[in-house]
């Protein structure tokens, strides 16, 4: 990490990387007059800092080089685009560094964030649970030292690579999302990341249309094994039925030092107990015969199971396992993975669950428990908000279908749909259930804004591509959040 002097006499300045190392990791080509060094590095010109490193990755369906003035005007100190498109940037004179492929240069720059690290990695994947399995690692380690995990659930091709360049060299702990939706794109992310443990939450039918059977997703995440560093360690879910083959995948993999974690007796790092409430959990966490109390500061059995793989890293990794206990009971659901707001409606409230982001069969049957367990107020219903399903292929109908067990079972007796997928849940579900069906989620997002009442607890949840985050949105933007200011008696 360079040092350099500030301007204007407040003291030194921690540069993030210093120009010269940019040019040296990624073999680019100076152009014009580079700072000293960036502070950080963004691939949104909209969001970019003073100071940072912009770098014009082309996507699917934009170009950053179409943005770099606008990166400019937004404060970027340094231009990172690609030899081929220079000639398109016309008279821009801005400091720069050419390189022949930006996204292959940012992934240079973070195998060289790697190799100059001395944090102790660790790497979640998984078909459920991997954004909230990081959040709660961050916030387990960070009593610890030093955390860099990404901010959001950048776990693709790119997301990787530019939380890995993001990295400051004096991070204690690196904390990684690794996700797929194909065969053979884990193994190059966890190769590039080199974890020192590599957790897999569990394996589920997601992105199911993508392969032919389970038996071929668990090989997908299997993957993560190839980058696990020499005696590193890997923790499986015990419960999962893959597990005796995640655990040969390993041992193939040549990793020794494999752990396990859930509700299963010979689970080395054991959910003893669990006590589910409406906004948090508390469990017994055991680990041989050592077992402790710990408060969990959201609700679902699937957060409390894979607070067990967190645990057991922490112990794993030396970290103070009391305070990472205690680190747990301030945790608080994510965007679009549970986050709840309570707003005001009528002289009254209703709660609304956000899980919005994404969705599959099992992480469905997680939310539905989730919304079993919220209490409504007075006459409120328990309402699901729900959502296509995608990626499922030939089994969606199926899928789909199948959730009307879990919705029974839980009794739910409000159920609010869109999508086409959805039509076969619709179908599946009995007379006893109040459905209301829509095509599509704008058709959708109208009904609940004013279908909703006092004491209600909605939970929204679909895949990504449907963006349910409107109904979310909606809902936020026409009922004030409720702010219990108290009264003195």
């Amino acid at each position: 990490c360079g040092i350099a002097q500030s301007t204007g006499g407040v003291g030194p300045l921690t540069f993030l990387w210093t120009s010269q190392e940019m040019i040296e990791a990624m073999a680019g080509r100076p152009f014009g007059s580079l700072p000293a060094g960036i502070t950080g590095i963004s691939i949104d010109s909209r969001t970019i800092a003073p100071g940072e490193a912009f770098f014009a990755i082309k996507g699917d369906r934009v170009d950053g080089h179409d943005f770099a003035s606008l990166a400019i005007a937004n404060g970027a100190s340094l231009l990172v685009v690609s030899e081929a498109k220079l000639p398109a940037l016309g008279r821009l004179t801005v400091p720069m560094i050419v390189v022949d492929d930006v996204l292959g240069a940012l992934q240079k720059l973070a195998l060289a964030a790697r190799d100059r690290s001395s944090a102790t990695i660790v790497a979640v994947t998984g078909s459920v649970g991997k954004t909230t399995t990081k959040e709660m690692l961050r916030l387990a380690l960070a009593p610890s030292g030093k955390v860099h995990a990404a901010v959001a659930s950048f776990n693709n091709h790119w997301g990787v690579p530019l939380t890995l360049a993001r990295m400051p060299v004096d991070a204690r702990f690196g904390v990684f999302e690794i996700g797929m939706n194909h065969a053979g794109e884990i193994g190059p992310l966890s190769r590039m990341v080199r974890p020192d443990v590599a957790i897999i939450t569990t394996i589920a039918p997601a992105h199911l249309g993508n392969f032919n059977s389970i038996e071929e997703i668990a090989a997908a995440k299997a993957e993560i094994f190839e980058g696990v560093v020499p005696g590193g360690d890997v923790i499986l879910n015990r419960d999962n039925g893959q597990f005796d083959f995640l655990e040969q995948a390993a041992r193939a993999a040549g990793i020794d030092n494999i752990h396990s974690f859930g509700q299963h007796a010979k689970a080395e790092f054991r959910l003893a107990e669990f006590d589910g409430a409406a906004e948090l959990s508390t469990v017994w966490f055991s680990q041989g015969d050592d077992t402790r109390e710990v408060i969990i500061g959201a609700p679902g059995r699937h957060i409390a199971e894979n607070a067990m793989a967190v645990l057991g890293t922490v112990a794993l990794v030396g970290a103070d396992l009391d305070a990472a206990i205690e680190a747990l009971a301030h945790l608080s659901a994510v965007k679009g993975r549970g986050a709840r707001h309570r707003l005001s409606i009528a002289g009254s409230t209703f709660t609304l669950i956000d899980e919005s982001y994404n969705a599959n069969p099992a992480s469905m049957r997680a939310a539905i428990a989730v919304l079993a367990a919220a209490q409504p107020e007075g006459e409120g219903r328990r309402i699901a908000v729900l959502g296509d399903m995608l990626e499922m292929g030939a089994f969606s109908a199926e899928v789909h279908a199948e959730l009307a067990s879990p919705l029974l079972a839980a009794g739910i007796e409000h159920v609010w749909l869109a999508g086409p997928e959805m039509a076969a849940l619709r179908d599946a579900l009995p007379d006893s259930v109040s459905v209301e069906y829509r095509q599509t989620t704008e058709e959708l997002a109208a009904f609940v804004t004013g279908a909703v009442a006092a004491g209600d607890v909605v939970m929204v949840k679909s895949s990504l591509g449907l963006g349910f985050g409107k109904i979310v949105s909606a809902l936020l933007d026409n009922y004030p959040a409720f702010h219990d200011t108290g009264r003195q008696i």
